[in-house]
């Protein structure tokens, strides 16, 4: 029995240790890696200035959301009387998160192009109080989106399911956050808001798209809104629905060409899109009160009052005792 226990001992001594050449493996791996950092192919953000903490952005997002919609996420005992005391204590907390991400963001903007970066704090700050201002006007549109998905969706039985549980409002919550601060010319910050809603919901719209009010998103899993989209108001879309531009040309030309120009289509008020439909193309306009059906795919123009289907396929049955008539 000793000798068994003293085996284990050893075996485990053996394990636990790392052998000389291991040891000189990892050293010459881990310099290969610094190495690496020096090849201007190769992309790092090291030696420069700090950029936006991710973890500090999606936080930002989880406060904004308690504020937008007080009483359902974070403290939820809320009452008139603490209202006023915990807004306060909230939107402190923002002002401070958003002045230094904010003031980050122009920061690295500022050393990216290089330009001279002067009073990056104060400018933070600033642009972090015209946000706050506009916290209202947000809270009165996401309310006419909570009720338009209210409407829209007869599977829905409160508006408090919706703004606990839908993803659809969820992506267009954070879309019009973004947006806010993408119309401000804030660097990197809205982007990183929008792909994290993405991740979580497999919604992707760009925070540069304009929505118009009472936009609902149904089951939202893999629509796409690309960065110059014009969406009117009261319109509908469905899931796997792609509203994106014609081909880049493969040479990195063509992005540039493109890029600032409109490459995404315009979607005017009261359309309804139904899923897989794709409109591509930024001189393509979908007019007012329009229906398209699902598996469409439009690069033209379609005028208002029209209804756009693909023809039924025929389908075929094998086996069993199928019948038709």
């Amino acid at each position: 029995m000793k000798n068994r226990m003293a085996n284990e001992n050893v075996c485990e001594f053996e394990e636990d240790a790392l052998l000389p050449s291991q040891e000189s493996r990892l050293k010459t791996a881990i310099s290969a890696m610094v190495k690496s950092c020096q090849d201007e192919e190769t992309v790092d953000h090291v030696g420069a200035a700090l950029i936006p903490s991710k973890d500090e952005i999606i936080r930002i997002l989880g406060i904004l959301q308690d504020v937008l919609f007080p009483g359902f996420f974070g403290r939820q005992e809320l009452t008139q009387a603490t209202l006023d005391f915990h807004l306060g204590h909230q939107m402190v907390t923002l002002f401070e998160l958003l002045a230094q991400q904010i003031s980050r963001s122009i920061r690295h903007e500022c050393r990216r192009a290089d330009n001279l970066c002067v009073k990056c704090i104060q400018k933070g700050r600033e642009e972090s109080i015209l946000f706050l201002e506009r916290l209202p006007v947000l809270r009165q549109d996401l309310s006419r989106d909570v009720r338009a998905h209210y409407d829209g969706d007869p599977a829905s039985k409160s508006l408090d399911e919706i703004v606990f549980s839908y993803p659809g409002l969820y992506a267009i919550f954070v879309y019009r956050v973004a947006h806010e601060l993408f119309l401000r010319a804030i660097p990197l910050m809205p982007r990183i808001m929008t792909e994290h809603a993405h991740s979580l919901t497999g919604i992707d719209i760009h925070p540069g798209a304009t929505i118009g009010s009472d936009f609902f998103i149904d089951h939202g899993t893999g629509v796409v809104i690309g960065e110059t989209t014009w969406i009117g108001n009261r319109v509908r879309v469905y899931q796997g629905v792609t509203l994106g531009a014609l081909s880049v040309p493969r040479e990195s030309e063509g992005g540039n060409y493109l890029r600032g120009r409109k490459r995404h289509p315009t979607i005017e008020d009261d359309v309804t899109i139904y899923a897989q439909a794709t409109i591509l193309g930024g001189e393509t306009v979908i007019g007012a009160r329009c229906v398209i059906g699902g598996n469409v795919w439009l690069t033209t123009s379609v005028p208002p009052d029209t209804t756009v289907l693909i023809e039924t396929p025929r389908h075929v049955f094998k086996g069993g005792n199928f019948k038709t008539g």
